[in-house]
């Protein structure tokens, strides 16, 4: 990639070379970006874009959450929605949230203005960004279940606006193109009591930490949940649970999460995915699909 690709326009936000991304996800492993865009507004990123050589890959990042960075890292540019981003705004009963916001802002700012339907985005580990491209869901929602549309900047720096309609969802998946970054979503809920909507979110968070090893360094949910069937069962029913490779360890708390126990790489960690793929195929004839996003190089 041509230096001279990341000069055709000036920026006002911070445009860093060569940026670690081990310290931005939850693995808390992985190689560096080639580049990382912490755009300043919409404005700034859709100009950066725009200015952009085409042939250089862009990757939206957020929480980091469901995410294995490579150890060889990531070509082309990294781009991380920080503050400016995560405003959340209710009117009505509905709330637009910037592509930064985390869940668990959305879900407060929706408890604090009496709409109820959104508490289990206090259940994803993640900004909007993230969930609405994916389809997040938690505890029996989806987020195509309570979105009305989404602005987002396309690879070609335009920025449009798509009706939840229009985004083709299916199952933790968008038909939103590569390179194409959300920057803010109109959700929609129904009336309720702030105090009932924390009490559900309450129960959210207390079912996520009996459950889910969240004081550890790891990922999310590893693998979709097949038709019919418990991804985590499947894994444990294979035998995996503890199941260790280097510094990488199947969950005993939860086996559909990977742990890095402190010096995993994410060879490491991806290899012992798909070992616990390869061990579930052979005992269940079910082939389990990544969840969590790979990206970069070996």
């Amino acid at each position: 990639m041509a230096g001279a690709a990341l000069t055709t326009t000036s920026v006002r936000g911070k445009l860093t070379p060569a940026a670690p991304l081990a310290p931005l996800v939850w693995f808390k492993a992985g190689g560096a970006a080639q580049w990382l865009f912490e755009p300043a507004d919409v404005e700034d990123l859709a100009a950066f874009l725009a200015a952009l050589d085409p042939a250089v890959p862009v990757m939206a990042l957020g929480l980091g959450s469901n995410l294995i960075v490579r150890d060889g890292g990531v070509a082309g540019v990294v781009v991380r929605l920080g503050k400016t981003f995560g405003h959340v705004v209710a009117d009505d009963m509905m709330l637009t949230a910037g592509g930064g916001a985390s869940g668990i802002a959305v879900s407060s700012a929706a408890r604090d203005a009496g709409i109820a339907g959104l508490e289990f985005l206090r259940g994803i580990p993640g900004t909007v960004g993230g969930f609405v491209r994916m389809n997040g869901g938690a505890y029996g929602r989806e987020v195509a279940d309570v979105l009305v549309d989404c602005d987002v900047v396309l690879r070609s720096g335009e920025i449009i606006t798509r009706a939840a309609a229009d985004l083709g969802y299916s199952y933790r998946h968008s038909e939103l193109p590569d390179g194409a970054i959300v920057v803010a979503a109109r959700l929609r809920g129904a009336p309720g009591a702030p105090a009932a909507i924390q009490a559900e979110m309450d129960r959210i968070a207390a079912a996520r930490e009996a459950s889910q090893p969240l004081r550890t360094r790891t990922g999310g949910s590893t693998f979709k949940n097949p038709p019919g069937h418990k991804a985590w069962e499947l894994v444990d029913r294979a035998g995996c649970r503890g199941l260790t490779l280097g510094g990488a360890q199947v969950s005993e708390k939860h086996t559909n999460f990977l742990i890095n126990t402190g010096t995993a790489t994410s060879a490491e960690i991806e290899a012992l995915g798909e070992e616990v793929r390869a061990r579930v195929l052979a005992e269940a004839g079910i082939a389990l699909e990544w969840e969590i996003a790979r990206v970069g190089r070996p």
